[in-house]
C-alpha cells in the first residue's frame, strides 16, 4: 500500500525574498550551465546555490560543492530566509500551462498535491519505475543529501484513480486564495494551497492507500533516497529511522486533464564512418522511406513542418514512424517500420506495448542494426545527446554540430503505465513530462 504523510515544509519567507521568481528553479538536471549562471545572478538565495552549486578547482573533501550547499541551507534557515510551517500539511499544487512550442494551444491545468511518500523497494509492488538510471547522477545526489539532509525538489509520481476523489478535494481547496503564485521561465503559473484540515488530510491518506505509484520524473533522486535510507538503517540499526524512510513527492492522477508527455529527440555525433547513404542503405531493409527535399531556407522550414505533420499522422494511426535529417544533405526523411523490421529478433521479443514505442524502434533497429550502437554505448550516451525542440535538433545538424538528428513522436501515458506496471523499462530519455515541477516550492528537511 502507498503510505503518504503531511509534513511541515520549509518555504521561502516573503518578508525576506521579494519575488519567488528570483529564487525558485527548474529541477537540478534541467539546469544548463547558462541557466545556472542566470540563477546565481538573480539572488544569493537562489536554490541553484544548493542543488546545482559551482564546482571549484580548489575544492577539497572537507570544503566543496556539497559542504557549501549544506552551509547555505543552514544559514538561510538561521537568517529566516527559509521558514518552516508550524504544523504538517499536504500542499495542493496546480500548474497552468501551454504546451511548449505550441503558442496557439489552449492553456491547460495539471492538478496534484505535494506530500511525503514512504520509500518502497521496487520489489514491493507499490512504486514502479519506467526508465533506467545512471550511477554518476545518483552518486552526486547522494553526496548532496548526505551533506544537507534535505529534499529540495519533489519526485513526480503518477497514480490512477478514475473516480478522481483526491482531485475533487483539491478543487475544493483551490477556491481559496493560493499561498504561493509564481510564473516560471517558460510561462507556467505555479499555484500552492495548504491542506491541514484533519478531515481532508485523512481523506487523502485513505484515498491514496491502495494506489500504485509510477515515477514520472525523478528516478535518480528516488533511488538516491533509497540508498540514503539504507545508510541510515545501517548506521542506526537499533533506533528509529522513520525520518529517512520518506521522500517529498508530487502526486498526480494520470486519469485527469493536463498530463502532457513530450518527445525528446536524439542528436548523433562521433559515429565512426557514418554516412547518410550508408545508413539509409542498411535502413532500407527495415524501413520504407519518404524524402522532403528543399532548396531554400523558406522551403526548408516548410518541409520540416510537413515532416512533423506526417509524423503526427502516423502516430495517430498507430504506425511506427521516426524522422531524420542528415548533415550536408538538403532533405528531411521519414522512416516507417516495415514488416521485415518487426521480425528482427531483438524487436520481436518485446511485448506488444514495447513494440508500439517509436523510441524502441529507433534504439533497437535504427541505432542497433543500422548504426551498430550497442546498448552500453547508448546507455553511456557515447554518441548521443538529447534535445527537446524539433527546431533545435535540426539547427544543430545544419550548423555541423551533429551528424544527424532523429525525431520522435511522444510516448502515450497509457504506454508508460502498461510498461511500468508490467515490470518493463523504457530507454532513457523516452519521456518528457511537461511542465516540470518547480524546485524550492516546498523543502523537506530530514528529521525536522
Amino acid at each position: 500500500m502507498a503510505i503518504v504523510a503531511p509534513f511541515a515544509a520549509y518555504r521561502y519567507n516573503p518578508l525576506k525574498v521579494d519575488a519567488l521568481e528570483r529564487v525558485l528553479t527548474q529541477p537540478y538536471d534541467k539546469i544548463t550551465p547558462q541557466m545556472q549562471k542566470d540563477y546565481f545572478a538573480r539572488s544569493p538565495y537562489n536554490l541553484a546555490h544548493i542543488i546545482r552549486g559551482e564546482v571549484k578547482l580548489n575544492d577539497t573533501p572537507t570544503h566543496n560543492v556539497y559542504t557549501r550547499a549544506a552551509g547555505h541551507f543552514g544559514s538561510w534557515r538561521e537568517q529566516g530566509i527559509l521558514v518552516q510551517r508550524s504544523k504538517p500539511a499536504f500542499y495542493a499544487y496546480f500548474q497552468e500551462f501551454r504546451v511548449r512550442g505550441e503558442p496557439r494551444a489552449p492553456r491547460q491545468v495539471r492538478k496534484g498535491f505535494i506530500g511525503l511518500g514512504r520509500l518502497e523497494d521496487y520489489s514491493s509492488g507499490v512504486v514502479f519505475r519506467h526508465e533506467q538510471t545512471l550511477s554518476a547522477p545518483k552518486a552526486d545526489r547522494l553526496e548532496l543529501l548526505r551533506a544537507t539532509r534535505g529534499h529540495f525538489g519533489q519526485i513526480f509520481m503518477l497514480y490512477s484513480d478514475e473516480h478522481r476523489r483526491v482531485d475533487q478535494l483539491l478543487d475544493e481547496v483551490s477556491h481559496c486564495t493560493p499561498v504561493v503564485r509564481v510564473v516560471d521561465d517558460y510561462g507556467t503559473v505555479h499555484l500552492l494551497w495548504d491542506i491541514d484540515e484533519p478531515g481532508q488530510v485523512q481523506a487523502i491518506q485513505k484515498y491514496m492507500s491502495d494506489r500504485k505509484l509510477i515515477i514520472a520524473d525523478g528516478h535518480h533522486r528516488y533511488e538516491t533516497a533509497l540508498n540514503f535510507r539504507r545508510e541510515c538503517q545501517a548506521s542506526r540499526p537499533h533506533t528509529g529511522n522513520e525520518d529517512c524512510a520518506y521522500v517529498m513527492m508530487t502526486f498526480i492522477n494520470m486519469e485527469s486533464e493536463g498530463i502532457a508527455v513530450l518527445p525528446t529527440h536524439r542528436l548523433v555525433a562521433g559515429v565512426p564512418e557514418f554516412t547518410r547513404a550508408g545508413f539509409l542503405s542498411r535502413a532500407a531493409r527495415y524501413f520504407s522511406g519518404k524524402e522532403y527535399p528543399y532548396s531554400s531556407p523558406e522551403e526548408r522550414t516548410k518541409m520540416m513542418q510537413r515532416l512533423r505533420e506526417d509524423m503526427a499522422s502516423g502516430w495517430s494511426a498507430g504506425q511506427n514512424v521516426i524522422g531524420a535529417v542528415f548533415q550536408d544533405h538538403p532533405s528531411f526523411c521519414l522512416l516507417q517500420l516495415r514488416e521485415e523490421g518487426k521480425k528482427t529478433s531483438g524487436f520481436a521479443k518485446l511485448s506488444p506495448t514495447e513494440r508500439s514505442l517509436d523510441v524502441n524502434v529507433l534504439h533497437r533497429i535504427a541505432f542497433g542494426l543500422c548504426l551498430g550502437m550497442d546498448e552500453e554505448s547508448v546507455r553511456k550516451e557515447k554518441f548521443l545527446t538529447y534535445v527537446r525542440e524539433f527546431d533545435q535538433g535540426a539547427e544543430a545538424v545544419f550548423q555541423g554540430q551533429a551528424q544527424a538528428c532523429f525525431f520522435l513522436n511522444p510516448v502515450r501515458i497509457q504506454q508508460v503505465r502498461e510498461i511500468a506496471l508490467g515490470g518493463g523499462l523504457l530507454p532513457q530519455k523516452s519521456t518528457d513530462f511537461y511542465p516540470k515541477l518547480l524546485s524550492g516550492l516546498t523543502i523537506y528537511a530530514v528529521g525536522s
